[in-house]
């Protein structure tokens, strides 16, 4: 330790510090203020646990910290719009389904995630810079009365650096409460690395670059020794692979033709009116028998069209959904979808309407591997609802309903 010295003090007194040591929190508190106010700049207190209202005892300022990390967080939430903006609307301007190249709730994780690790760093970094950190000795850990400390005793030291370190001793002396002040002898041991330590943490280090090295000859040069494998297990699995032999077999082959019956997915074929929306072979005009088309289904149906329909054809099916509107207002070339109310569709089976819905049609693919058998047959139950609202008449109307309608109509 090479502390700077004081006007009056050379190293050849041996002087880090004088430290006064107290037996009561409220004496230390009381003794900080009188130190505080004789106007020593190079001191500090140390307490076992921490002890309201000492901060101000000793005039302790606000740590410019959190306007540190304030910073940082702004940096990093900044930086990220930032990103996302170039790479969003200036490298990579891709316009994908209709939506934005740039829009501010999207970008929201990233900015989230870099204005908590900007802020981290900020707060970790300079809480040690701040803090004169790392620092690896103290001459006052060399004392025996200071290492109670940690445990029933509080100290104040004021170091050889102040000013006014002449009067340090006279002041803490008459100190209320005030155990015992003596001086803390400056640290004489070498500041060298032990040999021991270097010579270990250079092995280390070079150990450490070994796998680098490895890895960079086995990808660059050629060998006529296999692999090594850490794992054989990994590399070497008991299995067979296609188109391999295996003589467990009359014929001979790894490979097995599939057993008798056996159906692939998705090519059930039990029923072909639930399946496909046909009997024999024509389309279907009702509702399979297994389902009941009752208000719980239309329900589903409608809360299934408008996930997955919708967005083209409109919540009212005429074709007029967020993506035709979107694609109008762009000037792009597009085909309008559908209407489902006119009569070209109005006059198509139930079973017809189900096979739109499972193969696709035109530029409309195929939503068998988004919505289920049921889902399928509920959507386009819903679709007929839809139809037949278009074009309702009084007679439509349940005669419960109809009297409200009429006397409406009547006022």
């Amino acid at each position: 330790m090479n502390p700077e010295h004081a006007p009056g003090q050379g190293p050849e007194d041996g002087v880090h510090a004088v430290v006064a040591e107290f037996s009561h929190p409220h004496d230390l508190a009381a003794a900080c203020e009188k130190v505080r106010d004789a106007g020593f700049t190079r001191w500090d207190a140390y307490t076992p646990f921490p002890v309201h209202g000492l901060d101000d005892a000793m005039g302790i300022k606000p740590t410019i910290l959190p306007w540190v990390v304030l910073a940082g967080g702004i940096t990093g939430c900044g930086g990220g719009l930032l990103l996302q903006y170039w790479a969003n609307s200036i490298a990579y301007p891709f316009i994908i389904s209709g939506k934005p190249m740039f829009s501010i709730p999207a970008n929201v994780p990233i900015m989230f995630e870099l204005t908590i690790l900007l802020s981290a760093f900020a707060a970790f970094f300079g809480n040690l810079l701040m803090g004169g950190l790392p620092r690896f000795s103290n001459p006052l850990f060399r004392m025996p009365r200071f290492r109670r400390a940690t445990s029933d005793r509080f100290f104040i030291s004021i170091e050889r650096s102040d000013p006014r370190f002449a009067e340090a001793k006279a002041l803490l002396s008459g100190l209320a409460g005030a155990v015992v002040v003596e001086e803390c002898p400056v640290d004489t041991s070498s500041d060298e690395i032990p040999r021991v330590v270097r010579y270990t943490g250079l092995t280390v280090g070079l150990l450490a670059l070994a796998p680098f090295f490895l890895f960079f000859t086995a990808r660059n040069t050629t060998s006529t020794e296999p692999q090594f494998h850490v794992v054989p297990d990994m590399d070497f699995q008991p299995k067979y692979k296609a188109q391999t032999e295996n003589d467990m077999f009359a014929d001979g082959r790894a490979m097995r033709l599939p057993v008798a019956g056996t159906v692939a997915r998705g090519e059930l074929r039990d029923d072909e009116h639930l399946q496909d929306g046909t009997i024999d072979g024509v389309w279907a005009k009702d509702l399979p028998p297994s389902i009941t088309g009752d208000a719980a289904f239309m329900a589903r149906g409608r809360e299934v069209f408008a996930i997955y329909c919708s967005v083209c054809h409109g919540l009212d099916g005429r074709g007029d959904g967020l993506v035709t509107r979107r694609a109008q207002q762009k000037g792009l070339s597009w085909v309008r979808p559908t209407d489902m109310l006119q009569d070209t569709v109005r006059v198509q089976d139930i079973g017809q309407l189900y096979g739109t819905v499972k193969n696709g049609i035109r530029n409309m693919p195929s939503y068998a591997a988004q919505i289920g058998v049921r889902d399928r047959w509920a959507a386009v139950y819903y679709v007929r609802a839809l139809q037949r609202a278009g074009y309702a008449s009084l007679d439509d109307v349940p005669p419960g309903e109809r009297a409200k309608l009429e006397k409406k109509g009547d006022d």
